[in-house]
């Protein structure tokens, strides 16, 4: 624990990057089989591993123990394939306690990626308002232009509202607040929706240079399209909401 609190040591979560704080639960039967969609498995030192006998603590490299890298939309944030052929692993909870845990730290998670998502649409957003500001057609700054005025208005409302949920988020998780489960649905179900748009108004609104490898428009638009899926679909927390709401889906 004093390794990994220093950061001389790195933990990652053996559970596929999409899984939502709802979805917690063993990924396998025992220390045997494969998990997809990993985040940051090629780096661990330690693998956090969820199975029907509790959570345990895999050693990597190790016997039994195989992290194949695999080729991601986003190339900044590495995924990997994690196979364990009879490892062995130190068990630090049993499967109740092992899933509350890990419950919380998807819970979590999901609660400081609507901050991420936040970050990304606020970059899209004031890139682009300096990029129409000082790229000139027929003698007028492009974001001059009453279509283009319109599109980043609303992009702000919408950055706007992504950053009150996302804070309401973060504070909820961070004074332990029974409602976090609902901020946090709250925060993912709007500003995975946000960074997205943001960064496809983006690279739309930079013209040529916006769909070129050179500018890092690309980056951010990939970026906001992977965390639209990790912890949990927009979807699946817009559910998870009306089940706290006591408003089922019909």
């Amino acid at each position: 624990l004093g390794a990994l609190a220093s950061g001389a040591r790195t933990a990652v979560l053996a559970v596929p990057f999409a899984t939502p704080p709802a979805g917690a639960g063993p990924v396998l039967a025992g220390l045997d089989g494969t998990v997809r969609g990993v985040a940051d498995a090629a780096v661990a030192d330690v693998l956090l591993v969820p199975t029907a006998e509790g959570l345990y603590a895999v050693e990597t490299p190790g016997p039994g123990v195989t992290v194949e890298a695999l080729v991601p939309l986003d190339l900044t944030r590495t995924l990997a394939a994690v196979t364990l052929t009879g490892a062995t692993g130190t068990l630090l909870a049993d499967a109740d306690a092992g899933a509350t845990a890990v419950r919380r730290g998807l819970l979590a998670g999901a609660g400081l990626l609507a901050s991420e998502q936040l970050g990304i649409a606020e970059w899209c957003l004031t890139e682009t308002v300096r990029h129409t500001r000082e790229r000139h057609q027929f003698n007028r700054p492009v974001g001059s232009f009453q279509a283009l005025k319109h599109r980043m208005a609303q992009l702000w409302l919408e950055v706007v509202s992504a950053r009150a949920a996302a804070r309401n988020a973060a504070d909820a998780l961070a004074t332990g607040s029974p409602d976090a489960p609902l901020a946090v649905a709250v925060a993912q179900a709007y500003c995975s929706g946000v960074a997205v748009h943001a960064a496809e108004e983006c690279v739309q609104l930079h013209g040529g240079i916006g769909m070129t490898w050179e500018h890092p428009a690309h980056l951010y638009l990939k970026r906001a399209k992977a965390d639209s899926i990790a912890y949990g679909t927009a979807g699946s927390h817009r559910q998870a909401v009306a089940e706290l709401a006591e408003l089922p889906a019909p």
